[in-house]
C-alpha cells in the first residue's frame, strides 16, 4: 500500500486526528502543544500520528490534504485546518460540537 492510501486510512479510521510534531504527552512544537491542549480540552479522546516519527507521512501528507503546515486536524474524515484555525473555532465554541457529533463514546 503507498502512503497515499496509508494516510487516507489513517483518516478514515479515526473520528479525530491529528497530524502533529511529537505526542500530546511531548509535543515537539507550539504549535502542536496548542493544538493538542485544545483538543484535550474538549474532553473527547482523539488520536495522533507524530510526523517527526513518520518522514514519508510528513512529506506526503500535504499533497493529499493540500494544506501545507503542521500540525493538520481531521475530524470526520475532513481536514479542520491547522493551530490557528482550531484555536479560533474553539474560542467561537464551533470546534466542540463538531468532535462530539463524532466522537466515539466507550462502553
Amino acid at each position: 500500500m503507498d502512503i497515499k492510501e496509508t494516510i487516507k486510512e489513517q483518516i478514515a479510521a479515526n473520528p479525530v486526528l491529528i497530524y502533529m510534531k511529537g505526542s500530546p504527552d511531548a509535543p515537539q512544537c507550539g504549535f502542536s502543544s496548542q493544538a493538542t491542549q485544545i483538543l484535550m480540552a474538549c474532553g473527547e479522546r482523539f488520536a495522533f500520528i507524530d510526523i517527526l516519527a513518520n518522514p514519508d507521512i510528513r512529506a506526503t501528507l500535504p499533497q493529499v490534504s493540500e494544506w501545507p503546515t503542521f500540525p493538520q486536524l481531521f475530524i470526520g474524515g475532513e481536514l479542520v485546518g491547522g493551530s490557528d484555525i482550531i484555536a479560533e473555532m474553539y474560542q467561537s465554541g464551533e470546534l466542540q460540537p463538531m468532535i462530539k457529533a463524532v466522537a466515539v463514546t466507550e462502553g
